[in-house]
């Protein structure tokens, strides 16, 4: 016959069984309001959901300055930024320097704040200036150089913030002497490259994973003078979340390490022109890499 137990176990036998089991850490991911945040923020929701982590999505939040807030209020524990517009854009340094000098320097910039920047993708989203094939050839261009010469005489459809970054009209100004006969601003992408398919637009300005690229046959002028700088995609996650969560970075950086600018066009076009859900383009991307 087993002895009893001794009664000051009896008398703790009740509060071990209601302790709870320890429950899984709770992250909040955000994202900007276009495709390719959307579909990376899922990325990274549904990656750190299978390394455990309980996940509320809070995307679509709008541009750069309010991600941005919300991760600093503590409203989102990590979104995905790119290097480019977190020197350029919160940091207000010059946007400018090497793929390595440029990531250390948001690195450094931001961690008063208490952020991290997590390694890098593969994807470098940065500024394009495309044209058609039949205005390559009637102007002569290829580079950006060559289109400062042509400009005066084009039209340029872009965003509305492109019009006062420095990375945008009075960059092309300062570094190549680049006056357009004409500026128009369409905020949306797809109306830019609309614009440019019915000849408003003789010049649009764009992102190298922009989808349209990949199917379009468009002529990307390549920036000879190194206007632009890196916009390295990476998440940004605020240090306390790292901290509660010790596995938030490896499942991240090992998505980032998929992906690419081809990849990324590939994702964006499903969600833009198939109009497939950005959680959909996510979860069999995660199984086509052996991380679904």
């Amino acid at each position: 016959m087993r002895s009893p137990l001794p009664r000051r176990a009896l008398l703790a036998l009740p509060a071990l069984l209601a302790r709870p089991a320890r429950a899984a850490p709770r992250l909040r991911v955000g994202s900007k309001n276009f495709t390719e945040q959307l579909v990376v923020a899922e990325l990274f929701a549904q990656g750190l959901e299978r390394a455990g982590a309980q996940v509320e999505r809070r995307v679509n939040l709008g541009g750069t300055a309010i991600a941005q807030q919300a991760l600093l209020s503590g409203d989102i524990d990590l979104y995905p930024e790119y290097t480019g517009t977190g020197l350029g854009v919160v940091l207000k340094q010059p946007p400018e320097g090497t793929p390595e000098e440029v990531l250390a320097k948001v690195r450094a910039g931001y961690a008063p704040l208490g952020l991290t920047w997590l390694d890098p993708s593969g994807i470098d989203n940065g500024n394009a200036m495309l044209v058609l094939p039949r205005t390559a050839q009637r102007h002569g261009l290829a580079t950006l150089s060559d289109l400062a010469r042509a400009a005066p005489q084009l039209t340029l459809a872009a965003g509305n913030e492109f019009a006062d970054r420095a990375d945008g009209l009075p960059g092309l100004r300062r570094v190549y002497g680049m006056q357009f006969g004409r500026f128009r601003q369409f905020a949306a992408l797809g109306l830019r490259y609309a614009a440019l398919q019915h000849g408003q637009a003789d010049v649009v300005n764009a992102y190298a994973t922009d989808w349209q690229i990949a199917v379009g046959g468009y002529v990307v002028l390549r920036d000879d003078k190194r206007l632009w700088p890196p916009y390295q995609l990476a998440a940004v996650v605020r240090d306390a979340a790292l901290r509660d969560f010790p596995g938030l970075r490896a499942p991240i950086e090992r998505i980032g390490a998929k992906l690419d600018n081809a990849t990324a066009q590939e994702l964006n076009r499903q969600v833009d022109q198939d109009g497939e859900e950005p959680r959909e383009v996510a979860a069999r991307f995660l199984r086509e890499i052996g991380l679904g």
